[in-house]
C-alpha cells in the first residue's frame, strides 16, 4: 500500500487544512495532525505554513508533494504491470489531449481501444502543452497526444506522428474571409481568440508578427474550450489560429479559412511518455492505435 503517511500529506496538500483533510481522510484531526508532525520529525523540517484559511506547502513542503506524487502514480503503475502477469486487463490510463486530438482524433481511437481492452478506465484530461507537459512529468498524466513544439528532456520521450500546420479562420461574414491574399499587416490589428493559458501558442503567433516588425495582436478572449471559441468565432468579428485538421469542424460551424499569404505556425505533433517507466500492455496497445488512427495524416 502507498505510505500512509504520504497519503495524510499529499491529502492536506490538496484540501489546503488539516480540518477538511481529516473529515475526508475520516480520521481524527488529532490523529491527521500527528501523522503531520512525524513526518516532520522524520525529515527534520517544517513542510507547511499556517494562514488565515489554513496551512500552505513551503519550499520543503513542494519539493516532498512533486516526488510523493510521482511515487503515488508509481505505486498505482506497479499495480497495472503486476496485474498483467497474470493476464488482468483492469486499472486506467490518464490521457491528456489538446483540443485537436480531444475533439478530432481520440473518440474513435479510444472507442476502437476498448474493443481490445474493455475493463481499462479511460480518464481523457484537455488542456495545453503549458498544462499537459508538467502533468506527465509528475506523474499525473500516463501519456499526452499533443503539439510536441516544447523543449525536450530527459525524462519525456516524444514520437512524432505527422505534421500540424495552423490556419486562420474567422466567420463568412469578416471582411477578411472573402479579400484573398490577406497579409500580416491586415491580421495584426484584428481581434483575436486564443485558448486559456495557451503561452507556447501565444508566443508562437507574438513571434510570426515580430517577424514582420508588428507587435502582438490583441487577444479579446480566452477560453478553455475549443467549441466555445469556434462558436465565438461564429457571427463575430473575430479570428483565431486552429490545427489544420480541425478545419472540417469548423466548417461545419460556419467558419472559413482565411487565405493567408504565407505560413503561420508548423510543428510535429504526436504522443510523449516519461522516458524511465516502461509503459503497460494497455498503454502500448493505446499507443498503437493511436499511429493506425493517425496515420492518413501522414500520407498527406
Amino acid at each position: 500500500m502507498f505510505s500512509r503517511v504520504l497519503r495524510n500529506f499529499l491529502k492536506v496538500v490538496d484540501m489546503g487544512s488539516i480540518t477538511a483533510a481529516a473529515d475526508a481522510l475520516n480520521v481524527s484531526q488529532p490523529a491527521l495532525t500527528k501523522s503531520i508532525r512525524k513526518l516532520e520529525n522524520d525529515l527534520g523540517t517544517k513542510l507547511f505554513t499556517r494562514i488565515s484559511k489554513g496551512v500552505q506547502l513551503n519550499k520543503a513542503g513542494e519539493i516532498l508533494e512533486h516526488h510523493a506524487r510521482v511515487m503515488e502514480n508509481e505505486y498505482r503503475h506497479a499495480i497495472t504491470r503486476i496485474g498483467e502477469l497474470s493476464g488482468a486487463e483492469h486499472g486506467r490510463l490518464r490521457i491528456g489531449a489538446t483540443p485537436n486530438w480531444l475533439v478530432r482524433i481520440l473518440p474513435p481511437v479510444v472507442a476502437e481501444f476498448q474493443k481490445t481492452y474493455p475493463d481499462i478506465r479511460m480518464i481523457l484530461v484537455g488542456g495545453v502543452i503549458d498544462t499537459l507537459v508538467p502533468a506527465l512529468v509528475s506523474g499525473d498524466l500516463d501519456l499526452i497526444c499533443i503539439s510536441l513544439d516544447f523543449p525536450d528532456r530527459s525524462e519525456l520521450t516524444k514520437i512524432p506522428l505527422f505534421k500540424m500546420d495552423h490556419i486562420i479562420v474567422s466567420d463568412a461574414s469578416h471582411p477578411l474571409a472573402s479579400q484573398g491574399n490577406v497579409s500580416a499587416i491586415d491580421l495584426a490589428p484584428q481581434r483575436w481568440l486564443a485558448l486559456k493559458d495557451d503561452f507556447v501558442g501565444t508566443h508562437r503567433i507574438s513571434a510570426f508578427f515580430a517577424t514582420f516588425g508588428l507587435k502582438p495582436p490583441k487577444i479579446s478572449l480566452e477560453t478553455t474550450s475549443i467549441n466555445s471559441l469556434l462558436e465565438t468565432l461564429r457571427g463575430g468579428n473575430y479570428v483565431a489560429h486552429i490545427p489544420d485538421q480541425m478545419l472540417e469542424l469548423a466548417q461545419q460551424k460556419g467558419l472559413v479559412k482565411i487565405d493567408f499569404n504565407g505560413t503561420l505556425w508548423q510543428s510535429n505533433a504526436g504522443l510523449a511518455i516519461r522516458s524511465f517507466t516502461k509503459p503497460s500492455r494497455a498503454l502500448t496497445g493505446f499507443m498503437e492505435c493511436v499511429k493506425s488512427a493517425t496515420a492518413k495524416y501522414s500520407e498527406r
